[in-house]
């Protein structure tokens, strides 16, 4: 499982080091992808496959999921990490999140996300402050 918060810096050669933490569970190929809330998703390759599976199932009729199968198929790139545990993130990916020499990167149960680090520490001001209220809706479902 993937968890915690860790602040990093994007190098000049646009690459982000992966946490130690993390190194061993992404094994050395990961997909990355754009994600919600202005971020990057990175997922390990087997759970890229279960994602690619669910997503290909969705109906090629219906917009909103040729929509989001773009937005995941046409975003993605597959990315060797190196020796040292770095990730080399694309020049489209760091400007559709907004990643500047400063990042956060996430670890999210089953994927990592990273965060431009202003932007992160915003989110979770805002998210901390409804914590109870989510808990609360999540707790009406059945989650908690």
């Amino acid at each position: 499982m993937l968890i915690g918060e860790y602040k990093h810096a994007l190098d000049d050669k646009k690459r982000i080091s992966l946490p130690a933490k993390f190194r061993k569970e992404m094994g050395k190929k990961i997909v990355i992808t754009p994600g919600l809330d202005n971020c990057l998703f990175v997922f390990t390759m087997g759970q890229w496959n279960k994602i690619s599976e669910k997503l290909s199932q969705s109906s090629m009729l219906k917009a909103d999921s040729r929509s989001f199968n773009r937005f995941m198929f046409g975003g993605a790139v597959e990315v060797e990490i190196d020796s040292i545990g770095r990730m080399l993130i694309p020049d489209f990916l760091i400007e559709r999140a907004g990643l500047k020499s400063r990042v956060a990167v996430i670890g999210v149960e089953d994927r990592v996300e990273i965060w431009n680090e202003e932007g992160w520490m915003n989110y979770k001001k805002i998210v901390e402050k409804e914590a109870d209220a989510l808990a609360e809706k999540l707790g009406q479902v059945g989650v908690l």
